[in-house]
């Protein structure tokens, strides 16, 4: 067994059509793998373009849940490729309740945890606190990511 981890990020412009950005992102992820990565980590919200530099209530329709489609695609490519993945998502909670949130994806058990982003800025170009709520979890203390549990 290998005691070296193969670890890459994927960079990619992004584009307000889901399919688009998401295609992007599985071509910078297969090429990872490619080169031999175990480990992927995607950019933040690399399904859309950077959708806050303005507030527009109509955006809100790009969110989804952490098991929607784009979680669905994340998780299935890391299956397949046999990599850990770590995307991100803009995340529809609940009614009312979105959130920026990096997801977690194992090769063998699907999603095996989120952090919800906590620091939320809100400067001029950066609108994010109109779209997100921050995270429920204190990341100060090292309480921000969640772990679940498979059996």
């Amino acid at each position: 067994m290998s005691t070296t981890l193969t670890v890459a990020v994927v960079q990619q412009p992004a584009w307000p059509d889901k399919a688009q950005s998401l295609s992007a992102s599985e071509a910078g992820i297969r090429s990872a793998v490619e080169q031999g990565a175990q480990l992927v980590l995607l950019q933040e919200l690399h399904a859309t373009h950077y959708f806050c530099q303005f507030e527009d209530p109509s955006l809100f329709d790009l969110a989804e849940p952490l098991d929607g489609p784009t979680g669905q695609r994340l998780a299935a490519l890391a299956k397949e490729l046999d990599i850990v993945l770590v995307g991100s998502l803009f995340e529809r909670r609940a009614p009312g309740l979105y959130h920026n949130t990096a997801v977690v994806y194992d090769r063998a058990n699907g999603r095996v945890g989120q952090y919800r982003k906590m620091h939320i800025p809100d400067d001029p170009g950066f609108y994010e606190k109109f779209y997100f709520t921050p995270g429920d979890h204190d990341s100060a203390r090292g309480e921000g990511f969640t772990l679940l549990k498979h059996r």
